[in-house]
């Protein structure tokens, strides 16, 4: 028999404290920084950010997604057989145990579900996405818990205005399972280590001691570049796979980085920006969770019904980008 992945659930999860660029403005200021609402929009198209409190772990914002990701799919946690999250920023260091460990202890799953974590960062969500495709796909599982969740504050320089008014907190999950009728079309990922130095954690840890910074770094310019050249081909790929053209896709859900990122990709591949779920301009960029945030938006507004094709896309350090085609 033949075994198919199909989406049958979304969910997604902000934390509560939200904030606009004029108050962030008005914060970095207190730390002689300036900026403004102009200057953050103009650039990237974003206006708000959601910041989790300093006790909230990426596993707290990932449970969150999940719980409504399992309520939409009717599903109860024991049905899940796999966990995967991607992630960028793990409850612990060095990741271990991995935060999808932390996830199902938190849900209460007790049937001894497999659980890890995918490092791809913005790329991730895709990434896991097409893990489990390919696991349900062999038929050693069922169920597929996939999350993206992410704390990038916690990693952010508040004196570098280039890159700490760009990130946000959040989750976003869905479940997959196993289906008679194709639902993942297409999945295709790249990854290129000769570029990872233009966005990083450029930090290590030595005998308990951080060496070098913990902060993020992005070099802006460079990772703009490159993300609009592989965001088209690899979309272009994905149709190849899938046997669609951009006529046929219903929705693209890209990865949430920066306005000017999307409108290039979406006029290279001649996808009208009335087709693209935008959420950036009030979620900022959640790295791994940008994508399935965009996407519970827009299923749960209505825009993505059953039927649908959409595309999902990312692009992220390492440097990884991949794309997958979904029958919703």
């Amino acid at each position: 028999m033949t075994f198919y992945s199909k989406i049958i659930g979304t969910g997604s999860y902000l934390p509560p404290k939200k904030v606009s660029n004029n108050e962030l403005a008005e914060q970095l200021a207190l730390k002689g920084i300036e900026t403004s609402d102009e200057w953050i929009f103009s650039r990237s198209g974003i206006s708000a950010r959601h910041y989790a409190e300093p006790d909230v772990l990426s596993s707290d914002l990932a449970i969150e997604a999940a719980k409504r990701a399992l309520e939409a799919a009717d599903l109860q946690a024991n049905d899940i057989d796999l966990i995967i999250m991607a992630t960028s920023t793990p409850d612990h260091f060095g990741g271990f145990p991995s935060t999808a460990c932390v996830v199902q202890n938190k849900l209460g799953i007790t049937n001894g579900a497999a659980a890890m974590d995918v490092q791809a960062v913005c790329s991730g969500f895709v990434y896991a996405m097409s893990i489990a495709d390919s696991m349900i796909k062999t038929g050693s599982h069922k169920n597929v818990l996939v999350i993206g969740a992410e704390v990038f504050s916690r990693i952010l320089n508040f004196e570098d205005r280039t890159t700490c008014v760009l990130f946000g907190d959040g989750a976003g999950a869905i479940v997959m399972t196993r289906s008679t009728e194709p639902g993942v079309l297409a999945t295709k990922l790249h990854a290129d280590g000769s570029h990872a130095s233009i966005l990083c954690v450029p930090g290590s840890v030595n005998a308990g001691v951080v060496a070098g910074s913990a902060f993020l770094y992005m070099d802006g310019q460079a990772v703009f570049k490159l993300a609009v050249s592989v965001l088209e081909k690899v979309a272009n790929e994905a149709m190849e796979i899938a046997g669609l053209d951009a006529s046929q896709i219903d929705w693209l859900v890209p990865h949430q980085a920066n306005i000017r990122i999307m409108q290039s990709t979406a006029k290279k591949l001649r996808l009208p920006m009335e087709k693209v779920v935008v959420t950036v301009d009030q979620h900022g960029n959640t790295s791994a969770a940008s994508i399935p945030l965009a996407l519970d938006a827009a299923v749960r507004d209505g825009r993505i019904k059953p039927g649908h094709t959409v595309m999902v896309e990312g692009v992220g350090g390492g440097f990884t980008w991949g794309a997958a085609i979904v029958k919703m």
